[in-house]
């Protein structure tokens, strides 16, 4: 018996380096070490398999995932799609896909594909999560699921009913600075949150062409950090306040709402008092910039940024790191991006709860929103106004109202109706 329980503890630990089928280790050693045969063979019955997926985009963040896919053990991409075929037979040589289309569709409907990411543009997200959930298939689908709340909650409606699991790609619950700051709260390290503080800056802005369309800053960018101070305190948001301005790139204040702002400061009120305060900016010029700070009860728990190197220059003229900080998301969270996939993955092979769900998503996006709202009014925002102000019924979901007053002043209860709504929709499966 101590010899078997020796050989477990040595599986174990050559688990903690990534997603490893404890079961597949146990095996193995025991097979070098002469276990009896029927351990083997009760352990090979439990030996994880290996999830198929599919990926659809083969742009910048679906070669991100890819790469994360590929490291991942227990999953293999078996196609790849995007509208220009070249670009999904370039990913699929870098990365030993063995088929690539030009047909989201081949993707959903391949028969040996479990689960899809999707990594394609946000206006098409919607639309192809109700066709995965139509054939079964499990979801991970890149932020937004889609662009306005009535469809978001009919996708993940339909996802539901099906009994598929989707999965909101908010990439930073997993960045292991991050991940540390929320273990230091949830373990009592740091006592209860009194106040979160998070920046987040952009090394450059983007085009105009990206800003346009793209529904602001708090949607497409502060909505991580909006989803951060939620993660972060553990409760549910109550109310906010936003402003916005433009500093950077004077092109986009012909553009229409939050769209015009290229930086923004946003106070988002949680219950008793407590708030996270967030600044966001589409330039830096000194790099990417993404810090993080909690003021507990007990102590006060800070991330800094990420650097190519921890080289530091001590001379005359300047002392400090000896290079700027990442100038890339994909450099900055590249951990990140692996460790949601080891999750999702996970979650998949051992049928557990998404890691990020469709719900939390849909929060996010709604929070994003009366940030909108908030900076356009100059005014406290309270979440339940734009949550109510979504209808669903048997005939599906629409916003019947911006204007509507708040039902309760429950911190919580705005969640849960909107959540209700999910159970209201008519579940309309593309087809």
């Amino acid at each position: 018996m101590a010899r078997l329980q020796g050989v477990v503890l040595a599986a174990l630990v050559a688990a903690s380096c990534g997603l490893v089928s404890v079961q597949r280790q146990v095996t193995r050693l025991a097979a070098a070490r002469g276990v009896a045969s029927r351990f083997d063979v009760a352990h090979e019955a439990m030996t994880m398999r290996v999830v198929k997926v599919g990926v659809i985009g083969a742009g910048r963040i679906g070669l991100v995932h890819l790469e994360a896919l590929s490291g991942c053990q227990d999953a293999q991409c078996v196609i790849i799609s995007n509208p220009t075929v070249s670009k999904a037979e370039a990913a699929a040589k870098l990365y030993n896909v063995p088929e690539f289309t030009g047909d989201a569709n081949d993707v959903i409907e391949h028969p040996d594909v479990e689960a899809v990411w999707i990594c394609s543009p946000s206006s098409f997200h919607a639309e192809q999560i109700m066709k995965c959930a139509a054939v079964g298939k499990s979801v991970f689908c890149e932020k937004p699921i889609a662009t306005d709340l009535p469809e978001t909650i009919e996708a993940i409606n339909v996802c539901n009913e099906a009994g598929i699991k989707l999965m909101t790609a908010l990439q930073r619950r997993f960045d292991p600075n991050f991940a540390r700051v929320k273990q230091g709260i949830v373990s009592g390290e740091v006592g209860e949150p009194i106040v979160v503080k998070l920046c987040s800056r952009d090394p450059s802005p983007p085009p105009f062409e990206y800003v346009k369309g793209g529904g602001g800053i708090f949607k497409d960018m502060a909505v991580h950090d909006l989803d951060m101070s939620r993660f972060l305190m553990g409760s549910e948001p109550i109310e906010i306040l936003a402003s916005g301005s433009c500093h950077i790139d004077k092109a986009i204040k012909t553009l229409p709402g939050p769209e015009a702002y290229d930086t923004a400061n946003i106070i988002v009120r949680y219950s008793g008092g407590r708030e996270a305060i967030i600044d966001v900016c589409r330039q830096a010029p000194y790099g990417y910039d993404q810090r993080a700070e909690v003021l507990g009860t007990k102590a006060m728990i800070q991330t800094d940024n990420m650097y190519p190197n921890t080289a530091r220059i001590y001379a005359k003229e300047y002392t400090g790191n000896a290079d700027l900080p990442y100038d890339f998301f994909m450099s900055r969270y590249k951990e990140a991006y692996k460790q949601e996939t080891i999750a999702f993955v996970d979650a998949l092979v051992n049928d557990k709860p998404s890691p990020c769900t469709g719900e939390d998503g849909l929060i996010a996006l709604i929070m994003a929103i009366a940030a909108g709202k908030s900076a356009e009014e100059g005014r406290w925002v309270k979440f339940s106004e734009v949550a109510d102000a979504v209808q669903c019924d048997e005939n599906g979901c629409m916003v019947v109202d911006l204007g509507v007053k708040p039902t309760s002043t429950k911190s919580d209860d705005w969640i849960r109706r909107a959540i209700a709504n999910l159970g209201r929709s008519r579940t309309r499966v593309a087809k």
